[in-house]
């Protein structure tokens, strides 16, 4: 996500400080989720994050983490009361979810209503005006655009219906001494303390 024009988030800062603890140069791009992939995919020396790590996507990168663990969220508009306890009772209705994230896939394999949007930002929108019933999202980055789009007692957690670890995925020309580094830099991270305090300063900033 952008904060005052920068790139920030739990994934954002726990990069910064990998590299940083690596001893690496980087550029971070802000991209669309589907083109970050793709250049990860194709292009030497990219990674692309968060991304949870699937049996079709394990041969396709090289792997750093995780970085994160998130919820898989179902959001609903708060007036129309939606109680749901299982996934599978969500079957009637239209599902929101972007282009290219495994939330989709996840969804489209188990043969849900999806709707499918070309960016993440468009969804709380596409919720509001009844485009769809129920939005499909991580608590962190939902809850983020909720509170950043004004919506924060217009849009409500539904259900949660999956947990997965976020990871860094980088091309599988990378070098193996380079994601040794960024292996050994987050285990340093994780035994000082320094990827919960990051962790902790967005749990401040979000709804849950």
């Amino acid at each position: 996500m952008l904060v005052d024009e920068n790139i920030a988030g739990i994934a954002t800062d726990k990069v910064r400080e990998l590299m940083k603890r690596a001893g690496l140069g980087y550029r971070l791009d802000l991209l669309p989720w589907r083109r970050a992939y793709e250049l990860a995919v194709a292009q030497k020396l990219t990674c692309v994050f968060s991304t949870t790590r699937t049996p079709e996507r394990e041969e396709l990168f090289k792997w750093v983490g995780p970085l994160a663990s998130t919820d898989w969220v179902l959001y609903g508009k708060a007036e129309r009361k939606l109680h749901l306890t299982t996934l599978e009772e969500a079957r009637p209705y239209v599902i929101g979810t972007y282009n290219g994230d495994s939330r989709d896939a996840f969804l489209r394999a188990k043969n849900f209503k999806v709707d499918t949007a070309p960016d993440e930002n468009l969804n709380p929108a596409k919720l509001m005006a009844d485009r769809i019933d129920l939005w499909a999202s991580g608590r962190y980055e939902g809850g983020t655009l909720i509170m950043r789009q004004g919506l924060a007692k217009k849009i409500v957690p539904v259900l949660t219906f999956n947990r997965v670890n976020l990871y860094l995925a980088c091309n599988r020309q990378t070098p193996d001494e380079v994601i040794n580094q960024l292996e050994a830099s987050l285990h340093t991270m994780l035994k000082d303390g320094t990827s919960t305090r990051i962790e902790h300063l967005y749990d401040l900033k979000t709804p849950h």
